[in-house]
């Protein structure tokens, strides 16, 4: 199976120090996927790799083939996946505005029918954990549900160094327990989606909003 890590971070400047702790969050979830499940692949995808325009515009809202290539290259991978790990930091009790911002640009038919998995972290003792409440909100409506287990890291900078690997001091073994458990939850759910998905099309059962805000009204 094919699973697309979120990465929703793009400040690559103090505070906090170290910068861009989320990319040794990051590091060490797709070392602990690797390990856990080598028949699968994980792939990055990092908000920063994605420049958005001042306006927003999501990849639907372009007539076909206009759209940046970037953001359909995108659309195809997060079609074509069969989960989520969804990595942020807390902002004022919320999820990253990056990550919300690049999310929002396609639309839920693309995620629906998959799980996810939140992993948050903090520089401070909470690890982001009042993002991750958040987030499952926000998750649920692009209809890839979270798993029940979620990962919070508190003064990631103190936990991983920045090659994604422990730090001296740290039991790595527990740490890949603790994230294990989550990953474990999402790889059964992936697996029985992906089952499902192959037996019973979803979007010819239940049929997606795409043609007018009018088709979510009660009768």
């Amino acid at each position: 199976m094919k699973f697309l890590i979120f990465l929703g971070t793009v400040r690559n400047s103090t505070p906090p120090r170290p910068a861009r702790l989320g990319v040794r969050v990051s590091k060490a979830s797709i070392a602990c996927l690797n390990s856990q499940f080598p028949e699968h692949e994980f792939e990055l995808i990092d908000a920063l790799d994605y420049p958005l325009e001042a306006v927003f515009k999501p990849q639907f809202a372009y007539a076909k083939g206009q759209a940046p290539e970037a953001l359909d290259v995108l659309a195809e991978k997060i079609e074509a996946a069969d989960g989520f790990v969804m990595i942020s930091p807390e902002y004022n009790h919320c999820m990253s505005p990056a990550l919300t911002n690049l999310l929002n640009h396609f639309g839920s038919s693309l995620f629906s029918y998959k799980p996810s998995a939140i992993v948050t972290y903090s520089a401070g003792q909470w690890g982001g954990m009042r993002a991750a409440v958040n987030m499952r909100t926000f998750l649920s409506e692009l209809g890839c549900l979270s798993v029940s287990a979620m990962i919070h890291v508190p003064k990631a900078q103190d936990v991983f160094t920045e090659d994604g690997l422990v730090q001296e001091g740290e039991d790595q073994a527990s740490w890949f327990g603790y994230f294990g458990r989550t990953f474990s939850q999402l790889e059964w759910w992936a697996q029985a989606t992906s089952n499902h998905r192959a037996a019973v099309n979803p979007h010819t059962m239940v049929k997606d909003f795409n043609v007018s805000p009018e088709q979510r009204n009660a009768p």
